[in-house]
């Protein structure tokens, strides 16, 4: 989505967008990685800190080979309407390292880690900007970034990194809080309906869409398609979602898994009451929108559809639920652990999930009032009501 797109929303004052238009700070960082073959190699990373009007910057780091300084730009402005559409103390960010995690060993992985916070460190902190795990990052590496950090400042500093274990200052809940999110909404918008009769069709069986098809399933949702990078597999007549679950646990692809058979684009295309692509982005785009039947399409994924297939889908009245709004429970629990970090406290797995329902509710519940208001989708009233609340910002602090 461009920010031009904003300026037909009456509540939306065309020249403040401006502000948000380039990132406040963009920082690319070179720095040395001994390879365990003794072999030195420069690795370089990013780190875009794109708007703080709201507070310290937030947003999650992924190892990845192809990542550039313009997608972390991107993903750090989408990180700054999420932030401010659930209504948290925070900015966006994002970061990267161009490495392909999967060519290194532990002991080099450890050592991006630790290198690339190295190069980082002065630039973030507690109150400036706290660093998360993302795409091919995990509590392990991010303990190793704190880890890093705490011997820089000399200091405990829990708070500087979210996404940890347990163990190591992390939050209940924080593995299934963006599935958790997703289907509190879910569950609100068919509050009224019998969840027996309502199909969902799950793309992407990893963390996120795994623990979403296990919520919705017990909540009596009829779950009636899944699928993982290689293969999905679908009943018309409903899944046993307990069995796989338990088939996934086993690490092996839903190829071997005794069903009927059903390609990725297949799935997108059923006829469903919901569907939710859980996986990679830009999978609905203008050569198969056409094919797309569902009646509710939840983006549990980062930018799913594009803008055009967007476009042509709420034309023909279809309701979508937009990623800034339906996978932002990881980053209100990621705010959930920071504070937990700063004030020395621990809560419960149901005070976090009370706290999380809480959250992301009275934001769905604003993006629903939007949009009615309005008359625009829900994309549009997120994006709406998440500008005005850092452009207010901004005019509090004198920028505008």
């Amino acid at each position: 989505m461009q920010l031009e797109q904003f300026s037909q929303i009456n509540t939306v004052d065309n020249k403040n967008l401006e502000i948000l238009k380039n990132p406040q700070r963009s920082i690319t960082v070179n720095f040395p990685l001994k390879m365990d073959n003794g072999e030195i190699k420069l690795i370089t990373g990013f780190r875009v800190q794109y708007n703080d009007a709201l507070g310290p910057t937030k947003g999650g780091l992924r190892f990845h080979q192809t990542i550039n300084q313009d997608e972390v730009s991107e993903l750090a402005f989408l990180m700054s309407l999420k932030t401010s559409l659930a209504g948290l103390p925070y900015g966006g960010a994002k970061g990267g390292v161009k490495i392909n995690p999967k060519e290194l060993s532990e002991g080099e992985l450890e050592r991006v880690a630790r290198g690339f916070m190295r190069a980082i460190a002065s630039f973030i902190g507690v109150k400036k900007d706290i660093p998360a795990p993302d795409v091919n990052t995990n509590p392990k590496i991010m303990g190793w970034m704190r880890d890093e950090y705490e011997k820089i400042v000399g200091h405990p500093e829990p708070g500087i990194i979210t996404g940890k274990n347990l163990d190591d200052g992390g939050s209940q809940g924080r593995e299934t809080s963006t599935a958790r999110g997703a289907f509190f909404i879910i569950e609100e918008m068919f509050r009224e309906v019998d969840k027996s009769q309502q199909t969902v069709a799950i793309q992407g069986f990893g963390n996120v869409g795994l623990h979403l098809a296990d919520f919705l399933s017990k909540m009596g949702f009829k779950i009636v398609a899944v699928s993982d990078s290689q293969t999905g597999i679908y009943n018309p007549r409903g899944l046993e979602v307990n069995k796989l679950i338990q088939f996934k646990r086993e690490r092996q692809s839903f190829i071997k898994f005794p069903a009927e058979k059903i390609s990725n684009d297949k799935l997108l295309g059923l006829e469903v009451d919901i569907l939710a692509p859980s996986a990679l982005g830009g999978v609905i785009k203008s050569v198969n929108v056409e094919e797309i039947k569902a009646k509710t399409i939840i983006e549990l994924a980062n930018a799913p559809i594009s803008a055009e297939a967007d476009r042509i889908l709420t034309e023909k009245g279809v309701v979508i639920i937009p990623d800034i709004l339906a996978n932002s429970g990881g980053v209100i629990v990621s705010y959930f652990e920071w504070v937990q970090n700063l004030e020395n406290k621990y809560w419960t797995a149901e005070e976090v999930d009370t706290k999380l329902k809480n959250k992301i509710l009275t934001a769905y519940q604003k993006v629903a009032a939007e949009t009615k208001s309005q008359n625009i989708s829900h994309r549009l009233a997120s994006y709406s009501i998440a500008i005005r609340r850092i452009i207010d910002a901004e005019k509090e602090r004198g920028a505008l």
